[in-house]
């Protein structure tokens, strides 16, 4: 059970954010216990997490302000393990470092942060720029099929719909580009095609025209022109 000083202190911040979202996160509290906080972080241009989104939970202990809370990362990320616990000056694993000044919005500031450095510390893996990367692109498909996800951020999950269907649609028009492209090149060679048949036919027709002329007719017209050679002959 929080204490009453912990609830008041978390709807504060809770309204404070609404007031003044933090750049690139959004972060909200279960609405069934004001201790479980869930947060999206987007991943910065520039950086190898450029395109992702991260989901993760800060749990408050009951204690809060005066106690640090718990911080982990679901959301394969290619930085930290995830749903492990993460090392931070914030969190509670160093509750002699911790400062009740510190809100949720300097907490989700300092990991957003730290995501972006390369120190190691619990709770943190090395990978490639190109896993990362990779990781960033399948992180939002990812995300939507958890179901608190779903229900606590419907604006990421429309997003990621969007996108899907975006995506879709890019495919069908790439296939509908090809058809058309190979119909084209299929319509040049039948064109191609019928002029040759054209040609050949033409050259038919020329070729029956010489042989239509009757031999007995070429015969007579041989006949002809060799008596009309020999009248001068015959008149002597």
């Amino acid at each position: 059970m929080a204490e009453k000083a912990c609830v008041k202190r978390l709807q504060k911040e809770f309204r404070a954010l609404c007031k003044e979202p933090v750049p690139n996160i959004v972060a909200r509290p279960s609405p069934n216990n004001i201790l479980e906080w869930y947060y999206v972080f987007e991943g910065s241009e520039g950086t190898p997490f450029a395109g992702g989104f991260y989901y993760g939970r800060i749990t408050f202990p009951a204690e809060y302000p005066f106690k640090p809370p718990s911080i982990r990362m679901t959301t394969p990320n290619g930085r930290f393990m995830t749903d492990t616990k993460i090392c931070l000056s914030m969190s509670d694993f160093h509750p002699e470092s911790w400062n009740p000044m510190w809100s949720v919005s300097s907490i989700l500031t300092g990991l957003l942060s730290f995501m972006m450095d390369k120190s190691p510390t619990t709770g943190s893996v090395s990978t490639t720029v190109e896993e990362k990367q990779r990781l960033a692109k399948a992180s939002l498909a990812f995300n939507c099929k958890i179901p608190s996800f779903r229900k606590l951020f419907p604006e990421y999950v429309e997003k990621y719909n969007q996108q899907h269907a975006e995506q879709a649609q890019s495919r069908v028009s790439s296939v509908l580009a090809q058809d058309e492209s190979s119909s084209l090149k299929s319509g040049t060679s039948d064109n191609n095609q019928q002029e040759t048949l054209e040609k050949a036919e033409e050259g038919d027709r020329r070729n029956n025209r010489r042989q239509s002329i009757p031999t007995w007719m070429i015969l007579l017209l041989f006949s002809v022109f060799g008596l009309v050679m020999c009248l001068p002959f015959l008149e002597h």
